[in-house]
């Protein structure tokens, strides 16, 4: 288990390394087509960097508020904070902060830059849904994440694809605004220099940056599975809790393509077409109840 996070561990750096490059890269090619190769990538590298701070500083806040999520107490749901208060000590780490989205969809997501600074959400349709059993191995599953370090490395990545998107959908907007000149005012030259980065940051955000997302996530909620597994003691949890999920197919109201990437299940992704398999941030549903289904049997025998 422990090998396995580590692993885990160095591969998040190496994507996010090659997703920095290729922001630099793409910089560079808009700056040779506007004559200026290296600004471009300073640029990029720069607008990279601020995405990066912006996720360390004010990430989770935003997540937490685009979210709708609000903080909840121990009176207002005590077996919620009862179950993670236990897990908790379970795992030694500092008590998260509890929050809650009043959404009848079930779901569930962990963010913070580190244990000290954690949260954990839950949508009340989860609550609704789960026994106490269930709740506890699907809040085994993101304590998890926030064990292995893995909500930081996938808010850093969202963060930094999303601000793709945002320029990018800038710059596509900006080409309604701007008017052909001749050639002495230049116009034709702006408009083909925002036409090429409008392009390179549309295959960034719809392109590199999921598929950089699924390389940094598949293998954790497969990976916070099993360690949810280890923490509770008992795959029966988490495998009838991912059974009930497998049956919802719509997202709370309030989900984005960020936190979808955080969260314990995307419905979004229950789906039989490969090609979308490809975009997605999280193995099959029926992967992961198989996987658990193997684990109770060996539990049993």
């Amino acid at each position: 288990m422990y090998h396995q996070i580590a692993a885990n561990r160095r591969k998040s750096v190496v994507v996010i390394t090659l997703f920095f490059l290729f922001w630099i890269g793409a910089g560079y090619g808009i700056g040779l087509i506007a004559g200026g190769p290296i600004a471009g990538a300073v640029i990029a590298g720069l607008l990279a960097l601020l995405a990066v701070l912006w996720a360390l500083s004010m990430g989770q806040l935003t997540v937490l508020a685009v979210s709708g999520a609000r903080p909840v107490t121990q009176q207002q749901y005590p077996q919620l904070y009862d179950i993670v208060s236990t897990l908790t000590v379970g795992t030694g780490l500092p008590m998260p902060k509890i929050y809650v989205i009043d959404d009848p969809s079930p779901n569930a997501f962990a963010t913070g830059l580190s244990p000290k600074s954690a949260a954990i959400t839950a949508t009340t349709g989860l609550l609704a849904m789960m026994n106490r059993e269930e709740l506890e191995g699907v809040i085994g599953h993101e304590m998890s994440h926030i064990r292995n370090f893995d909500v930081r490395l996938v808010l850093i990545v969202s963060t930094v694809v999303a601000l793709a998107g945002l320029l990018a959908s800038l710059m596509w907007r900006s080409l309604f605004f701007t008017r052909m000149g001749n050639n002495r005012d230049g116009g034709g030259y702006v408009i083909l220099v925002l036409i090429a980065a409008a392009a390179v940051l549309s295959v960034i955000a719809l392109i590199v940056g999921p598929l950089m997302q699924f390389a940094l996530s598949r293998s954790r909620e497969s990976l916070a599975d099993a360690s949810s597994v280890e923490i509770t003691r008992n795959p029966a949890g988490l495998l009838h809790a991912l059974q009930k999920l497998a049956q919802n197919d719509k997202p709370f109201s309030k989900m984005t393509h960020v936190t979808a990437a955080m969260c314990i299940d995307n419905p979004l992704e229950h789906h039989k077409s490969w090609f979308h398999h490809l975009f997605d941030t999280h193995p099959p549903i029926e992967e992961r109840i198989a996987a658990l289904e193997r684990m109770l049997n060996v539990q049993e025998t």
